[in-house]
């Protein structure tokens, strides 16, 4: 059913069911928000984006109520504006005044309404609650004193990714966001997934920072320092640089490392050709000799850590595969470094990763071997933004440079494994070959591609039918999970990441919770796709001779040493 409404004096068309807020963007018309998360239940928690509406005696939030027929909305009248205004005075009465040393300084949402609402002067003082810094989690840093409650990090802790590490405690101007029992993140079910920190507006929620450590070692002469980047990073870092989201610019990426002073760079997606060659080999393993099934995914550490904190039974059902980020750095810290004489105490290996799993999952000690780390520190997309900016390097004028041989070849099939249903369509092209011995008449996998949570599809191989399942974000595994322990068994492989639409969207890319910015991204990664002329991860020759003069065979006892690992419950 269709309404007439009217917006400052001016009709438009709205829906039945449709919210104020949803009718004021579709017609540009802007307002202020801070708790409101698109395609979420409406919470109206912040009172924000109030608005006017006639012969209603108070303000009304927009972000939750539903339009009316003929209803009559004025979004800016003083009495709107004055109302947004306080509550922005109120959230700064109780805000730290270090906007210049602040993490989030000019991309805080606070900052930006204050600055839209003409706020320069503090009429609402008192003293400020004290709050303790929490640097416990090895990837996240919780800052309880930047909250303004807005609650878009529980949200989102809880409704996407059904962990629940943290929720609203106390009560009145007592309640802070926290862990249960106040403890450091690092005590609770976090997995570090770092969505949290990208719904944050402020600078509450922000990255474990290893910048000062990698820069010490980027300024030792004794120090071979190796940089490897993840698929996704090259279709998102140049949002941080003001280019259009999905610009591709691996080339330029590689120039810019270089100039930076890492003295060789490797493309993560060869590690990604490299896990497809393992994970497609034990997945065989499995189906050939009555392996536990279905076989999930293990490049996700957001996963990983769901599925040994919340889902022990499924255990057995991970793939033992590290991730490319940890099978690049184990064969940086063995072959490289014997291929090359540099002794490991030597040899310092980073990796540039859109996650903030990643810093957790580098520490872990079935991650290390003889007690030292495959990768020894993790750059985040944003924090790579800021290293290229402290070294003074313009993106826009270098000349793009090849990544480093020969761990820096990789098939297309390798690049797409950013974003979600990647790492299955690789694994796909790669098992029907070794299952038949010819190539999918079409590399193209649809059914897996796009950005939606849940994607299945069903392939006939040697007249065998597979069952394959793509979900990013945890709550829809967990769906997926409860469907398996009730009985479901036509599925073989499953892939999981804990960001909705998978690395595009990591933790550690770019703030921007615009979705046509990560549609974009996932678009751009495909487009390589089609262009690239090796679409398959057995393609990629480099991989096929690392397996030759090092690895022996996949599943191997060399392999199965340096590229598998083990779990444990938490």
């Amino acid at each position: 059913m269709s309404y007439t409404i009217e917006i400052n004096n001016k009709k438009v068309e709205a829906e039945q069911g449709e919210t104020i807020l949803e009718v004021l963007n579709r017609n540009s018309v802007k307002v202020p928000t801070l708790c409101h998360m698109k395609d979420m239940l409406p919470s109206g928690a912040c009172r924000m984006c109030v608005v006017e509406v006639e012969g209603r005696k108070n303000l009304v939030p927009s972000c939750s109520e539903p339009v009316t027929d003929k209803m009559s909305i004025t979004t800016h009248s003083q009495r709107v504006i004055n109302s947004r205004k306080t509550i922005i005075e109120l959230l700064l009465a109780d805000h730290p005044d270090d906007c210049l040393y602040c993490e989030r300084n000019n991309n805080c949402e606070l900052q930006s309404l204050s600055n839209e609402h003409h706020v320069r002067n503090r009429r609402i003082v008192g003293k400020k609650q004290e709050y303790k810094l929490d640097v416990a989690s090895t990837s996240i840093v919780r800052d309880p004193a930047k909250c303004i409650l807005c609650g878009r990090c529980v949200r989102v802790c809880e409704e996407i990714e059904a962990v629940s590490a943290i929720e609203f405690v106390g009560r009145g101007n007592k309640t802070i966001i926290g862990t249960a029992f106040n403890e450091g993140l690092n005590m609770s079910k976090c997995v570090n997934c770092g969505q949290c920190i990208n719904v944050c507006p402020t600078g509450a929620l922000r990255e474990k920072c290893h910048f000062t450590e990698i820069e010490a070692n980027l300024q030792d002469p004794t120090k071979t320092v190796v940089v490897q980047h993840a698929p996704s990073i090259s279709v998102s870092i140049a949002e941080e640089f003001g280019l259009d989201s999905g610009t591709d610019i691996k080339g330029v990426l590689n120039t810019a490392l270089r100039k930076i002073g890492f003295n060789v760079v490797f493309d993560t997606s060869f590690s990604a050709d490299l896990t497809i060659i393992e994970e497609v080999a034990e997945l065989i393993d499995r189906v050939t000799t009555g392996g536990k099934l279905p076989m999930f995914t293990s490049c996700c550490p957001g996963w990983v850590k769901y599925a040994e904190g919340f889902q022990q039974d499924f255990i057995p059902n991970l793939s033992t595969c590290k991730s490319p980020q940890q099978m690049m750095g184990a064969v940086i810290k063995s072959y490289f470094a014997e291929t090359e004489k540099i002794e490991q105490k030597d040899l310092y290996s980073v990796a540039v990763m859109p996650c903030t799993a990643k810093k957790f999952e580098q520490q872990e000690k079935t991650m290390m071997q003889n007690g030292i780390s495959d990768v020894d520190a993790i750059l985040t997309t944003r924090e790579l933004a800021k290293l290229i900016r402290f070294h003074g390097i313009d993106l826009k004028n270098l000349e793009p440079e090849m990544a480093d041989s020969p761990l820096g070849m990789h098939s297309s099939a390798g690049k797409i494994f950013g974003t979600s249903g990647g790492v299955m369509e690789a694994a796909i092209r790669t098992a029907y070959y070794r299952l038949t011995g010819k190539e999918l008449t079409q590399y193209r996998i649809e059914d897996v591609r796009g950005c939606e949570g849940r994607k299945e599809t069903k392939i006939e191989i040697n007249g065998t039918t597979f069952g394959f399942a793509v979900v990013s974000g945890l709550k829809n595994a967990e769906i997926l999970l409860d469907e398996i322990k009730n009985g479901r068994s036509d599925l073989h492989f499953i892939e999981v990441m804990a960001c909705p639409g998978g690395c595009i969207n990591g933790g550690g890319q770019p703030i921007n919770q615009n979705i046509d910015a990560i549609q974009k991204r996932m678009k751009a990664l495909y487009d390589i796709d089609d262009a690239d002329t090796i679409k398959a991860s057995h393609r990629n020759h480099m991989v096929s001779q690392l397996y030759k003069n090092y690895l022996g065979e996949p599943l191997g006892e060399k392999s199965h040493h340096l590229l598998h690992r083990t779990y444990q419950i938490r």
